[in-house]
């Protein structure tokens, strides 16, 4: 029998979700904070395993696995923005059921970043602040402007994948020790990267289904092509930041929305994770910002 590994050093509990089995951990006392990890081969809350320890040290503290990673659902189905989204707001309604109905605190990781907006967007009263962590949709200068809900989904290339044999062979090609090491090192900018993320990310991608979700995620089902239209509709305090190095550097896009008021920047010398290289500075200003928005 395999050894069983938890993503995080809190309370994994079972949230009630029309996606299915949901879960989330929680940690700490005081006015709720909800961190979202984002989405590749192996995902899960360990992404923001600083966060939820520091941060839980001032507010009780919540973090999700989404649908098909971690401890969540992980069926074979179609895992897209629209059963992202529907789940944040499944735990959001949770925390409002355990803590009162006052808007809240969140923050996102890269892709998960267009699933926060879009359910801010969709129920701006259930939130306080948006904090978003090297977000996509901000790079170049390309508008993501389709229809309300569209997505880049590749029907064709995901029905290939979902064939026999060959998305669990292509995953576990994507997910082997090396390649995950690879891909981390791509998002760090460098090969200091958190060797804890990186054993529970070779141990969640062992576990059972645990391909579903990525064959989603690489026929790029879960990237929504009205992601500008969604950034564009936030109208609470928004705080984005990223780094300088690693792949994800080119967020010229967000010169869009560097005159408006209730939009703040953060550059970090850091990779794509900077509260993982700069903890104390990271959540300094996080707690600055969701205390002062």
């Amino acid at each position: 029998m395999s050894t069983v590994m938890h993503a995080l050093n809190g309370l994994c509990q079972a949230i009630p979700s029309r996606t299915g089995g949901l879960s989330a951990y929680v940690k700490g006392q005081g006015k709720p904070l909800l961190l979202i990890h984002t989405v590749n081969a192996s995902a899960s809350a360990a992404e923001v395993r600083t966060l939820f320890d520091r941060m839980s040290l001032h507010r009780t503290v919540y973090a999700i696995d989404l649908p098909g990673f971690g401890a969540s659902e992980r069926s074979d189905r179609m895992y897209n923005p629209r059963l992202m989204t529907d789940a944040v707001l499944d735990l959001v309604l949770h925390i409002r059921i355990q803590h009162g109905p006052a808007a809240i605190d969140a923050l996102a990781v890269s892709l998960s970043c267009e699933f926060l907006a879009r359910a801010a967007v969709e129920h701006p009263g259930y939130f306080s602040t948006l904090s978003l962590v090297s977000p996509t949709g901000f790079s170049g200068r390309k508008l993501r402007q389709g229809a309300p809900g569209a997505t880049y989904g590749q029907d064709w290339l995901w029905r290939v994948l979902k064939g026999p044999g060959w998305g669990k062979a292509l995953f576990r090609a994507l997910t082997r020790p090396g390649v995950i090491r690879y891909f981390l090192n791509k998002t760090w900018g460098s090969t200091a990267i958190d060797e804890d993320m990186f054993t529970f990310a070779v141990w969640t991608t062992r576990q059972a289904n645990a391909e579903h979700a990525p064959l989603c995620f690489l026929s790029a089902q879960m990237f929504s092509a009205d992601i500008t239209t969604i950034y564009d509709q936030l109208n609470m305090p928004v705080w984005m930041s990223h780094g300088t190095r690693g792949d994800f550097v080119d967020y010229q896009g967000k010169l869009r929305y560097s005159k408006n008021s209730h939009w703040r920047f953060t550059v970090f010398a850091s990779g794509a994770l900077p509260y993982f290289e700069f903890p104390e500075e990271f959540c300094q200003a996080l707690q600055e910002f969701i205390a002062h928005p």
